[in-house]
């Protein structure tokens, strides 16, 4: 036969097995070196995914996990600290003339430690030492006995009766540093006062 026309398959064969559907050419990819690439990039990418997942679900767990309140801050050492008189005392070896001394006892209640930093006293004609020296440090729970020494340095500075004298002691701790004016009452006042006069008995006021 002559001419031209559509190619007819052969012996065995169809057009329906030139175009299977599960051939090959319709459904794979060429796997040459873009094709590696692609698959590798695809692999990188769900795992940099999932690990992304585990880090906001472990984020989410551990901003939302409950809390332990903080705990309350140490007192201040103002409110912790107790002075009071005791007696008058021995005046240490070594004190000028027209020194005197009294016994105080300072107790911690509770908190960190305090630190006694300065002692002193509001009237001018007069000068502080205590022994312990400042600084000196007093556990919580305990007490601590301090001999303070006056010396009168000019008479004429320091009242005949002291009404309500008072000691300005400086208390640190781990929470604050503050002055503290400590009324040792009464029995102090007339201490002082029968001290002073005693130290300058023999100077004209």
């Amino acid at each position: 036969m002559s001419g031209i026309g559509p190619v007819e398959p052969g012996e065995d064969t169809s057009a329906r097995d030139a175009l299977d559907p599960g051939s090959s050419l319709l459904h794979d990819p060429p796997r040459g070196r873009l094709g590696r690439l692609y698959d590798r990039h695809r692999r990188v990418a769900l795992t940099a995914a999932a690990i992304a997942a585990l880090l906001a679900g472990g984020g989410y767990l551990y901003a939302t996990r409950p809390r332990q309140p903080p705990p309350p801050p140490p007192p201040y050492p103002s409110q912790v600290v107790e002075v009071a008189y005791l007696s008058s005392a021995a005046t240490p070896p070594g004190a000028p003339p027209r020194s005197f001394s009294f016994g105080v006892v300072l107790r911690v209640e509770s908190g960190p430690p305090v630190t006694v930093s300065r002692i002193a006293q509001p009237y001018a004609g007069l000068s502080v030492t205590s022994v312990p020296r400042p600084p000196f440090r007093t556990k919580a729970g305990s007490a601590r006995k301090v001999v303070i020494t006056m010396h009168v340095t000019e008479c004429g500075k320091v009242p005949e009766e002291a009404g309500l004298p008072f000691l300005d002691v400086t208390l640190r701790n781990t929470r604050a540093m503050q002055v503290q004016s400590f009324i040792l009452g009464p029995r102090y006042a007339q201490a002082l006062s029968s001290a002073v006069r005693v130290a300058c008995d023999d100077d004209s006021r």
